[in-house]
């Protein structure tokens, strides 16, 4: 298990390419440098001024150290006006333990299902271990403190992601009073689907 930063950015509308084409002919690289690794990035499917990713850390400290090595880096600090230049939000940040994600090849399309469990964590951890193959990469909220605090992240929240194919598991349940948010993505670099 990994920690995983499920980022969902808002871009300034039409910007979403060009966003898209600078993070994956600088960014990606970076970030690899200084010890991240990076998994899926999507183009939202629904919404054409939306950018998903994530990437993963193997511990905190891990998490920590590489932030601060490529935020203080030379790639970000030369493009970091053009990337702030093409969002609105890049806030909506989910801190995640989980596998990652990384589309199968040739995927198309994917589910990414956010929720937040109703009643006892265990009732639904105990439902998805039913439902939710291995292939879905449950991922649940890091309790950790984010201890990057120029990166914010969502706060007080006990989620579940879980990622899939275009046909979704059996969700929600009425028994679990689920309300799940689940966002339609493709592939959008070399991480994502063709």
């Amino acid at each position: 298990m990994s920690i995983v930063e499920l980022r969902q950015y808002t871009l300034r509308p039409g910007a979403r390419d060009t966003l898209i084409e600078l993070f994956e002919r600088e960014f990606v690289a970076g970030q690899e440098a200084v010890g991240i690794t990076l998994g899926g990035r999507f183009r939202d499917l629904d919404d054409p001024d939306r950018f998903v990713w994530l990437r993963a850390f193997p511990d905190m400290a891990h998490r920590r150290r590489a932030l601060e090595a490529f935020y203080s880096g030379p790639v970000w600090l030369a493009h970091r006006d053009a990337a702030n230049a093409a969002m609105t939000d890049s806030d909506d940040v989910l801190l995640l333990r989980g596998p990652g994600f990384t589309p199968p090849p040739g995927a198309r399309e994917v589910l990414a299902t956010v929720c937040t469990p109703p009643g006892p964590a265990a009732a639904f951890d105990a439902y998805a271990a039913r439902h939710l193959t291995p292939a879905h990469a449950l991922h649940r909220t890091e309790p950790a403190e984010n201890d990057f605090p120029r990166l914010p992240v969502r706060t007080g929240e006990d989620v579940r992601v879980w990622f899939g194919p275009s046909q979704a598991p059996p969700w929600p349940s009425r028994r679990l009073r689920l309300a799940p948010v689940t966002t339609r993505l493709f592939g959008s670099g070399a991480a994502g689907a063709a």
